[in-house]
Parts: structure tokens; sequence; C-alpha cells
């Protein structure tokens, strides 16, 4: 009787270790899966093809729905340069997320409100410096240029939204004009 009960209780032990192997398995294959899904999505919505690329954007946060959060992080960046974001500089993103269509319940707004409250780590922009640079590579020359001028120009009026101080101090500071330049850098070919 004992060696009955034992084979149970060995079999018991069996299927609950492989149950758990197959849970993590199973685990595994959706998130690798999920991830397909989003970076197939992103590549339809973007035109982008790159695989290493669409990772970054994946890892990021952006996605299909969020990707027109994407051109605003050069304004975020220029917003948070010197470590603190003004309510102008606030009002005049907002401003820029209205302009480019971010539905205020969507979750590219989420996302922009997330980098308001607190500021991005430097991946973000390193990502947004590899996603510039992937599509501007395939524009004409002037196609390039004309972006590079809209995004440099919605970053600059971010930068000067929190003016001088009684019009004596510069508009932009040292900080938000180093960025500034960063952001060109990445239009270089």
């Amino acid at each position: 009787m004992s060696d009955d009960v034992l084979d149970i209780r060995r079999r018991a032990l069996e299927e609950a270790f492989f149950a758990r192997q197959d849970a993590e398995l199973i685990h595994r294959l959706r998130t690798r899966n999920e991830s397909g899904v989003r970076k197939q999505a992103l590549s339809a919505a973007s035109g982008i093809i790159d695989d290493a690329l669409l990772e970054k954007l994946v890892a990021s946060g952006i996605e299909s729905d969020t990707l027109a959060a994407l051109t605003l992080v050069p304004l975020v960046a220029v917003a948070w340069a010197d470590g603190s974001l003004d309510e102008k500089e606030r009002a005049a993103l907002l401003s820029a997320a209205s302009g480019t269509g971010l539905d205020p319940a969507g979750p590219g707004y989420q996302l922009l409100t997330q980098w308001l409250a607190k500021p991005p780590g430097p991946h973000l922009l390193e990502t947004w410096t590899d996603y510039i640079r992937g599509t501007s590579a395939n524009l004409e020359e002037d196609a390039r240029h004309t972006l590079q001028l809209h995004v440099l120009g919605r970053a600059r009026r971010v930068a000067e939204a929190a003016g001088g101080f009684l019009g004596l101090a510069p508009k932009v500071s040292a900080a938000e004009e180093a960025m500034l330049e960063k952001l060109e850098g990445a239009f270089a070919r």
C-alpha cells in the first residue's frame, strides 16, 4: 500500500513540475508573440522595417497607437533639458500634442503625460534619434531638410516658451541650446 501512495505522490509532483514548466514556456511564447505582433503593427503604421529599431521603439513604450507621441520626444527633451518643466513649456507641449492630433483619452496622450510628470530616461532620446535617422535616410535632401526645420522649429518654440526673466536673460537656456544642437545632430548624415 505504501508503494501506491508513494507512486501517487511522485506522479502528482511530476505533474505539478511539468505544469509549472509548461506555464513558463507558454508565458515566454506569448510574450515573444505579443512583441512580434506589436512590432508588426508598428511597422505597418510607420513604414519602419528595421527590426532592431522596432525592438527599441517597442521597448520604449512606442507602439502603433502611441507613434504620434514619438514626434513630441524632441520637444519633451528640450523642455526637460534644464532639469525642470516650466508651466509655459508644459502648455507649449500640450498645444503641440493637440496639433499632432493626439486624443486626450488615447494611449499616446497618456504616454506624453508620463513624460510631463517626470523626465524620461536618455534611452528615449536615443530611440528617437535612431528613429529619425532611419526614417530621414530614405528621404530626398529637400524633404529631409524640411523635416529637420519643422522638428527643430517646434522644439525651439518650446525652449522659448519659458522666456527670459524680464526680457533681460536669454530666451533659451544654455542647456536647452545644447539639446537643440543634439537634436540637430540627429539629422546629420
